[in-house]
């Protein structure tokens, strides 16, 4: 099956990077909505996470033409990883609030640098130890608020999927001579087929669905599309900056829609949470960006 769509011409567009930009601004934009659809939509978290992930697959599916499955070790384990940030994702923002879940996910470059060393041969800095110790930091302070059982379980839960983010970032990085697309694309399939008994016997009605489809459609496999897209064409400052936008407005769309505010303690957190990692990555950019342009050193991995 041929792609319907061939976004391949940016490459020969006349500014490809003004062009990119814009399609990553759309993709945080779009990515922000998670939690507002996971929110609006009543039915058990399997069941979204399930049928978000069947209608992104298809999205992928039509976009991209007949996938080229490696099956190897990190095509495998990316897509197991995607599938466990998609699950834990959509159980955090149903058990806790849509800011501890998009912010504590936020804090999957403690995994990329704890991990990355082993699973890459990218050994952390003195910088990067500093903001895992920083996140850290504003992690406990997710803890200090007045928790019910719920939204404890839900805290952990989003820390979790902070986890999978992160391996999956991993998994996606030892893929870099290949397609990332098919790892996400063979994620949003397992994630549906584990989901298929928690969508039997249950349905979110017409409302529901019509919700669902458009998550799936808008807010997972067109947002992929234009990332794969214009991460070939923007720096990596470009990148930490516009994907800095998603764990803002995430959980502005909820507070606007539902009247859902996070904690205090959640909110400090957060804000350190996403201040040590942007800061972070503006500096890794800085510095390649440098390198690069001395032609001399070596070069930083941005971690975020």
């Amino acid at each position: 099956m041929k792609p319907l769509v061939n976004l391949q011409r940016i490459s020969n567009a006349d500014n490809p990077r003004q062009i990119s930009v814009i399609l990553m601004i759309v993709t945080a934009l779009l990515w922000s909505l998670a939690g507002l659809a996971i929110k609006s939509v009543e039915w058990n978290p399997m069941g979204i996470a399930g049928a978000r992930s069947a209608i992104a697959a298809i999205v992928l599916l039509v976009a991209n033409g007949t996938p080229g499955f490696n099956w190897s070790f990190p095509q495998v384990g990316g897509a197991i990883t995607y599938a466990g940030t998609v699950i834990s994702f959509a159980f955090a923002n149903k058990l806790t609030t849509a800011a501890n879940a998009i912010l504590l996910q936020y804090t999957s470059p403690v995994w990329i640098a704890l991990l990355g060393a082993a699973f890459l041969g990218e050994r952390a800095t003195w910088k990067d130890w500093l903001t895992i110790a920083t996140v850290i930091a504003g992690m406990t302070l997710f803890f200090a608020d007045d928790l019910t059982q719920t939204s404890l379980i839900g805290t952990i839960i989003a820390i979790s999927s902070g986890f999978f983010f992160g391996s999956l970032t991993l998994f996606l990085r030892k893929q870099k001579k290949e397609s990332p697309m098919e790892t996400v694309l063979l994620g949003n399939i397992l994630t549906a087929l584990i989901c298929v008994p928690f969508m039997l016997g249950s349905s979110p009605g017409s409302r529901g669905w019509l919700l669902l489809m458009l998550a799936g459609v808008f807010q997972l496999g067109v947002p992929y599309i234009l990332y794969a897209t214009a991460i070939k064409h923007v720096t990596a400052l470009d990148a930490v900056l516009i994907t800095a936008i998603e764990p803002i407005l995430n959980p502005l769309w909820v507070l606007l829609v539902f009247g859902e505010r996070p904690g205090r303690w959640a909110l400090a957190g957060g804000a350190i949470v996403l201040a040590s990692v942007t800061v972070r990555g503006i500096l890794a950019a800085i510095i390649n960006n440098s390198a690069s342009a001395t032609g001399s050193g070596r070069a930083t991995d941005d971690l975020s």
